[in-house]
């Protein structure tokens, strides 16, 4: 027999309201996404609160391409999570936006004119062809090598986003990784530019190796010492399916936040929710876990905010 919950209230937000305090207007409010949001939110404290917890993040490129890059640097700044698994345009534009600048643009611009005047656009980002592939091409010859003369003939993607991440400041995620000795691991890393630079490198230095099967090694020695694992997933693919996957060894996440605007109905990996993942034993199943569906550049600002307002 179905129990129905507690009595849906208004929400009522005054001039002096904090985001605490909405978020707990929002706990009461019933419905819909605002709940999802809510629950996100205790599940993020609770995971990051845990001292037992091995603690994943884990998103797509396309967000370090905005403002929103500077939340995950935070994060990552302030030790919340353990391990990063991304895809290879995260390191692209991080290496981009540290020596150059993107541009704000419109979704409505004339990608033919665009193209005229050499210019790149991600949504309503612009990406000035300078500020990318030329960029990247010189920094990544020169970070690696530097890196084969010091001796390092054999890498694993973990190993290139430190060697990056080395050669970067404070503006950088992969700097703030690096510093604090989390890695980040690429499981696609060849779908990028930096990808590219690494296969450039290797037909001009034919005993240089990149070993992905080492970044195997790594998260396999975390991931069977874990006690307890959790995850902030933000955008699907890869990122996402690969800490799922890894955490199937462990009888799944006993935390899970996923931040999506994809469609379950196609069947996709981007579209699955997160209680989808039970099934396969990559999501435990007494596991805290919500799917928020939401645009994440416009929803983890807020739940950043709440999020440190409430581990205060």
């Amino acid at each position: 027999m179905i129990k129905p919950g507690r009595p849906v209230k208004d929400i009522s937000i005054k001039k002096d309201s904090t985001i605490q305090n909405i978020f707990d207007e929002m706990s009461k409010a019933g419905g819909f996404e605002s709940r999802n949001l809510v629950e996100g939110l205790d599940i993020l404290y609770t995971m990051i609160s845990d001292k037992k917890c091995l603690k994943f993040l884990s998103f797509v490129a396309a967000i370090t391409s905005t403002g929103l890059r500077g939340i995950i640097t935070d994060m990552i700044k302030n030790k919340m999570f353990d391990v990063v698994i991304t895809t290879c345009g995260a390191l692209d534009h991080d290496i981009a936006r540290y020596f150059s600048n993107y541009l704000e643009g419109a979704f409505t611009l004339d990608d033919n004119e665009l193209a005229d005047q050499h210019i790149h656009r991600l949504g309503n980002v612009l990406v000035p062809m300078e500020s990318y592939g030329p960029i990247i091409e010189e920094k990544m010859q020169a970070f690696l090598e530097k890196a084969y003369k010091d001796g390092k003939k054999e890498m694993s993607t973990s190993d290139i986003t430190k060697m990056i991440g080395e050669n970067l400041g404070e503006g950088s995620f992969l700097y703030w990784a690096y510093k604090n000795n989390i890695p980040v691991v690429v499981p696609g890393i060849i779908d990028g530019a930096v990808g590219s630079q690494i296969w450039l490198f290797t037909q001009k230095h034919s005993d240089f190796k990149l070993n992905v099967a080492a970044d195997g090694d790594l998260l396999s020695g975390l991931i069977f010492k874990a006690e307890k694992s959790g995850a902030l997933m933000i955008g699907g693919g890869i990122s996402k399916h690969h800490t799922l996957w890894w955490n199937q060894y462990r009888d799944g996440l006993d935390y899970a936040v996923y931040i999506t605007t994809a469609h379950e109905f196609d069947g996709s990996s981007s579209g699955a929710l997160v209680r989808e993942a039970i099934s396969w034993g990559k999501v435990t199943q007494k596991a805290m876990q919500t799917t928020i569906n939401a645009e994440a550049t416009t929803i983890l600002p807020f739940l950043y905010s709440a999020l440190l307002s409430k581990l205060k």
